[in-house]
């Protein structure tokens, strides 16, 4: 009793004089003083990185949306899309009853100069078996990435092939392309799409571009559908494909960071021809500054549905266990001045924002969008008027059509039962798929979903799902958007993502509003910029 009278008393003064003197140490020795306390005398053994990383995700979340923590673990993954590359053996897989099936090869990689072959199931690597343990995706990535240069060897197990197959593979920079296809639609009209902005997009579209011109381009869809965003920098470089001149394309500033002009400066690619740009609600940050530079000097048609809003810039700043910031340094503005990003202030109602504008009529109809009159600005050639406060309303709203989905299809596609059934299929009938369509033209002509097939289907989905039963009358409601995936997943692993999207496109509504745009001869209320 005697000594916990003791420490009562001494602990009293102590507090006091902790408390006085942390009225004269800075705000990081504070963190760690209290880190410090934590980790020497609470009442359980703690998780010192643990604690400083949720310390961390709570001090950024006091900011803005954006302004976040990336654990080192996550860094390099993060690291990947944004140089467009990462170190590995070059497939694309998908885990199939617990097996790691190669889905392709990447063109080049080293796994395809080996002769390692779509269809392939990878059993073991580096000795270790994988196959039947419940791999995971994240299991995958850390057993076959690795340093550049570095070897892993791996045992597969191919089709008609009695015994496993060994090959010793060194590890390469592997491409991440941000173009996922690039085709004419018609003889005049060239349709690229593109799903994020990193250091190798800029390249890619020129590639895109060039061959598209020689084909006889002379009209452009510009697919930002889906594109979350990327580098300002890409960002920056794509649009001066567009503009010509020395046009301001986006400008930023923070309250440590100084007004910068980003402008056009070269002569681009594609300065005259037709130019509509698709987006929707997942288009965001640099395909905001892509699409906002394009409608504020009237150099072509934004189409689709009302963009993400997001006008913040983050800044990559590593830490010095490996892992990362991107803290939000500056606002950027379109040519015109507007800035697009929405409210953040209640940050829970930001988070559902997109799922208050579908419950509001927003996806279905344009009239459903309100903007105040003290967000209007005016377009730099034609004097049109465009909106900021909120992403980049379309010159042309097409709304989303729901019509055709239902919980059947849903079931479906949430289960991967469209997924994985097309590989099962390929798997038995690659041989004979390649043969009877030696090219994607005549698959795409002649390949149909007819009633034996669909019955092989669907005896599938029952031997792997006997919970979800066959429900008819839905299905006949989407039976050609069922029908539609099967296709476009068929093509996507006969050939390319490209091919896959010349399926996919036949019923994206978007597009298609674009093509009837050109066709009509009358998609500009404007003079095309010169």
């Amino acid at each position: 009793m005697k000594n916990i009278f003791l420490l009562l008393f001494v602990s009293a003064p102590f507090l006091l004089f902790c408390q006085v003197d942390l009225n004269k140490i800075s705000t990081s020795n504070k963190f760690a003083e209290v880190l410090n306390h934590i980790e020497q005398i609470y009442v359980d053994p703690v998780n010192a990185k643990k604690l400083t990383e949720s310390a961390i995700v709570a001090m950024l979340e006091e900011l803005d949306p954006h302004s976040t923590y990336i654990p080192a673990e996550d860094a390099d993954d993060a690291q990947s899309q944004i140089n467009g590359s990462f170190v590995g053996i070059g497939i694309r897989f998908q885990i199939v009853k617990d097996t790691l099936m190669v889905i392709a090869t990447i063109p080049g990689g080293p796994s395809e100069k080996l002769g390692v072959l779509a269809g392939d199931q990878i059993l073991i690597v580096d000795g270790n078996n994988i196959a039947g343990v419940g791999l995971k995706n994240n299991d995958v990535r850390s057993k076959l990435m690795g340093e550049l240069g570095s070897k892993v060897t791996i045992q597969i197990m191919r089709q008609n092939m009695k015994t496993p197959l060994k090959f010793t593979i060194v590890r390469d920079k592997i491409p991440i392309y941000s173009v996922d296809a690039s085709y004419m639609i018609t003889p005049e009209i060239g349709y690229i799409k593109l799903n994020s902005f990193s250091r190798t997009t800029v390249e890619e579209v020129q590639n895109s571009l060039k061959d598209l011109k020689s084909k006889g381009m002379k009209q452009l869809v510009f697919d930002l559908q889906g594109n979350g965003g990327g580098l300002l920098d890409a960002a920056h470089h794509l649009v001066d494909e567009f503009l010509s001149g020395d046009k301001l394309i986006v400008y930023s500033e923070g309250r440590s960071q100084p007004r910068s002009n980003l402008r056009a400066g070269k002569k681009g690619l594609w300065e005259e021809g037709g130019l509509i740009v698709l987006t929707d609600e997942y288009s965001a940050s640099a395909s905001e500054i892509f699409s906002g530079a394009i409608q504020d000097w009237d150099r072509g048609l934004v189409v689709g549905r009302r963009t993400f809003g997001k006008g913040l810039v983050q800044r990559p700043i590593p830490l010095s266990d490996g892992s990362e910031i991107r803290l939000t340094i500056a606002r950027y503005y379109t040519p015109t001045g507007r800035f697009i990003q929405k409210p953040y202030e209640d940050k829970e109602n930001y988070k559902k924002d997109l799922t208050q504008r579908y419950l509001n009529g927003e996806f279905q109809n344009a009239d459903s969008i309100k903007f105040p009159d003290s967000l209007k600005f005016i377009t730099l050639k034609t004097k049109r008027t465009v909106y900021g406060g909120g992403g980049i309303m379309p010159d042309i709203f097409v709304g989303l059509d729901t019509s055709d989905i239902t919980d059947y299809f849903g079931d479906l596609v949430r289960g991967g039962h469209i997924n994985n059934y097309v590989i099962s299929y390929i798997k038995n009938n690659r041989e004979s798929l390649k043969s009877t369509y030696p090219n994607f033209e005549v698959f795409n002509k002649n390949f149909r979903c007819d009633d034996a097939f669909m019955t092989d289907f669907f005896s599938y989905v029952n031997r792997e799902a006997p919970e979800l039963v066959f429900n008819e009358s839905e299905y006949s409601i989407s039976k050609k958007i069922i029908q539609m995936r099967i296709r476009a997943n068929l093509a996507q692993d006969l050939w390319s993502t490209s091919e896959s999207y010349q399926i996919y496109n036949d019923f994206n509504e978007a597009l298609l509003k674009a093509v009837d745009l050109y066709k009509d001869k009358s998609y500009y209320k404007f003079k095309l910029d010169k």
